[in-house]
């Protein structure tokens, strides 16, 4: 999905998808954005953008069912500083430091699985070797050296 999806919100609290021409549910949202588009959800009668509010709306249902999202400290900032210090803070640093957190992690996590995924093939390659392997070669027998000779 190219560009921003504009959402209508009309007044009985039914959101519009533009680009679908159909009614959407807060969760028909929440799966657009987990799937990485970029909404704005516009007040049809006031002509307002009211993103902010619906997806506050969205993570405060999410908040519901698992009882938490953010920690209550970082709750308690947002509370005492509001707007005054935390909007620029919020707006530049936050969401390109999570970014960056979730590119790492994927980045540790391929890491790893390419470690398991080598590990498992010395793993395999050892136990074919010990399958091949005569178990009465591996201590060297007195009595072979001496026929030998």
């Amino acid at each position: 999905m190219s560009g921003i999806i504009t959402i209508k919100k009309y007044p009985n609290r039914r959101l519009y998808h533009t680009r679908e021409s159909a009614y959407i549910t807060l969760e028909d949202v929440s799966e657009l954005i987990k799937g990485g588009a970029r909404v704005q959800v516009i007040d049809v009668t006031s002509g307002d953008d009211v993103t902010p509010i619906v997806l506050t709306q969205i993570i405060m249902n999410k908040a519901k069912e698992d009882n938490a999202i953010l920690p209550v400290s970082l709750m308690h900032l947002v509370i005492q500083y509001g707007e005054s210090h935390l909007h620029d803070f919020f707006d530049q640093y936050l969401e390109t430091s999570i970014q960056n957190y979730l590119g790492l992690r994927k980045q540790m996590d391929d890491q790893i699985k390419s470690y398991m995924d080598m590990g498992t093939g010395l793993s395999n390659m050892a136990e074919q070797t010990i399958k091949q392997m005569d178990p009465m070669n591996l201590f060297p027998n007195p009595l072979n050296k001496q026929n030998k000779e």
